[in-house]
């Protein structure tokens, strides 16, 4: 289902503290380029997504926009079945700045709303987010912006946003696989009702062969792909997963992941894979600009 209504992939929704919910399977557009973004996102739409998962710093946003638009999913019906989410650059947080952003990348994407606008980084180097969110909320108020949700956020930035502004997000996206799977941070998101939504869900490719050939071994049982074998694991978590691909038949391979489940050795011989080594950037440090 999206927002109450079923979606052609069977994908469940996962139900948010802020009364909406959203598709747990969707399509992440990273380091697509813009003219390039256009038909991957067509492609998922006729294979049955239903949740697109972009950021105003992906540089693509007028080619989601355009995608949208050319199948009809940017407005009326249609686009009441879809959950967008865009990001709000590290380089205009602020209460002003990200107004400002906001309306730019709402005109990109050729919509009147988003599903989910999110802070990116924390930057708690720079920390804006106080002022940032209060923003959001006023977008949340005038129904442009549904569900408002943070990146990259570790339990202390979480905790500084509440204390600041009384308010948690509904949802955390953050780096998440097998050999990395960030337990302290998914237990304080779900002590607090926040969602996790993760990105990077194979480790870009790198989990494939993680555990001396046991995700290659629980495919095989299953007779599915080793992808498809650590998606399903994150489905089993009741992780949001928003996997890319510019192939459709890998599009629709990652969508497939409804047809058969892990037993309880499989999953607790992935559960056994996590590691010390994340595949990205550390949200101490790290800026998206």
């Amino acid at each position: 289902m999206t927002n109450g209504h079923i979606n052609p992939a069977n994908v469940p929704d996962i139900a948010l503290k802020d009364g909406h919910s959203i598709p747990q399977v969707g399509l992440g557009v990273l380091r697509i380029d813009d003219d390039g973004v256009t038909p991957v996102v067509e492609s998922a739409l006729e294979a049955g997504y239903r949740h697109i998962d972009g950021a105003a710093g992906y540089n693509n946003e007028a080619g989601v926009g355009r995608a949208l638009a050319a199948t009809g999913y940017n407005k009326g019906a249609a686009r009441e079945t879809l959950w967008v989410t865009t990001k709000l650059r590290d380089s205009q947080q602020g209460y002003d700045s990200a107004l400002k952003a906001f309306d730019d990348s709402l005109s990109k994407l050729q919509l009147d709303y988003v599903d989910m606008y999110m802070i990116h980084w924390p930057t708690p180097f720079n920390w804006r987010s106080a002022d940032t969110w209060k923003a959001f909320m006023k977008l949340r108020e005038e129904g442009r912006a549904r569900t408002l949700g943070v990146c990259n956020f570790m339990p202390a930035d979480l905790k500084r946003l509440y204390e600041e502004t009384g308010s948690w997000p509904a949802v955390n996206q953050i780096e998440l696989h097998p050999t990395w799977q960030q337990r302290e941070v998914v237990s304080y998101c779900k002590e607090h009702g926040i969602a996790v939504e993760a990105y990077s869900p194979m480790a870009r490719g790198a989990d494939l062969n993680a555990g001396d050939g046991t995700i290659d071994r629980i495919a095989e049982a299953h007779q599915v792909s080793p992808a498809q074998v650590i998606l399903r694991w994150h489905i089993e978590n009741g992780t949001i997963i928003i996997p890319k691909s510019v192939h459709a038949s890998r599009q629709k391979e990652n969508l497939d992941l409804f047809g058969f489940e892990l037993t309880a050795d499989e999953h607790a011989a992935i559960d056994a894979l996590d590691g010390p080594t994340r595949a990205g950037h550390d949200p101490a440090t790290f800026t998206y600009a």
